[in-house]
């Protein structure tokens, strides 16, 4: 009995001196820290590398809408509906799996100057399934007077010039997360874009010759 009461006291010192295990159990201590921090840094990437796509789609969709039109050595350049489906097919190709129009807004405006010398949003078109309006006005605002200032933060107004046109580009969607939502929820990210336009363009409207193509009014909302 004393014997085998040695050998255990033996072993049990043995135990205690034994440090074979000590990098493992750290290990597992400090794994759910090390993996949390590692999911929070790639969610972080992701929503910075989404901020940035978002900013590239609403200043190619701006170019895009600045440059398009129907050429004629006849007469002003027209825009046309076809023209604005076009701009838009054109941004969802460029977001790829963000899937734009599914989890955000897009708002393409024509800032024009009005007859007595203000602002005016001469028309509008969206895309997108999200209910987001445009933070800067509507189709129509300004058509008569100086009330309507331009379109964009209060500190960086974009304004038309006389006899031409600044496609002003809207952007909101709902980021979507890479791991999960309880990291940095799901912010909404809004960007916009201006580009005058840059060709001679007929103002009168948007024009819409047969065979008419689908019109993108701002109380749709599709994708």
């Amino acid at each position: 009995m004393m014997a085998s009461l040695t050998r255990l006291r033996r072993r049990a010192a043995e135990v205690r001196r034994c440090e074979s295990g000590v990098a493992l159990i750290e290990f597992a201590f400090s794994m759910p820290i090390i993996l949390g921090m590692g999911m929070y840094g790639l969610e972080v990437t992701n929503y910075a590398m989404t901020h940035m796509q978002v900013s590239q789609i609403a200043l190619a969709l701006a170019d895009n809408a600045s440059r398009i039109g129907q050429d004629s050595a006849l007469s002003l350049t027209q825009f046309r509906e076809s023209d604005v489906n076009d701009t838009f097919e054109a941004a969802k190709k460029q977001a790829g799996r963000m899937d734009i129009t599914t989890h955000g807004r897009i708002i393409l405006s024509s800032l024009e100057r009005n007859a007595d010398g203000g602002q005016w949003i001469h028309w509008q078109r969206c895309v997108g399934l999200r209910r987001y309006d445009s933070s800067y006005g509507v189709e129509g605002d300004g058509v008569t007077g100086t009330s309507l200032s331009g379109m964009g933060p209060a500190s960086e107004r974009i304004t038309a010039p006389d006899k031409n046109a600044v496609m002003f580009v809207e952007i909101n969607y709902d980021y979507q997360p890479l791991i999960s939502d309880t990291l940095i929820g799901k912010p909404k990210i809004h960007y916009t874009a201006a580009f005058i336009v840059r060709d001679e363009r007929d103002l009168t409207m948007i024009y819409n010759p047969s065979p008419a193509a689908p019109r993108a009014t701002c109380n749709n909302y599709t994708t």
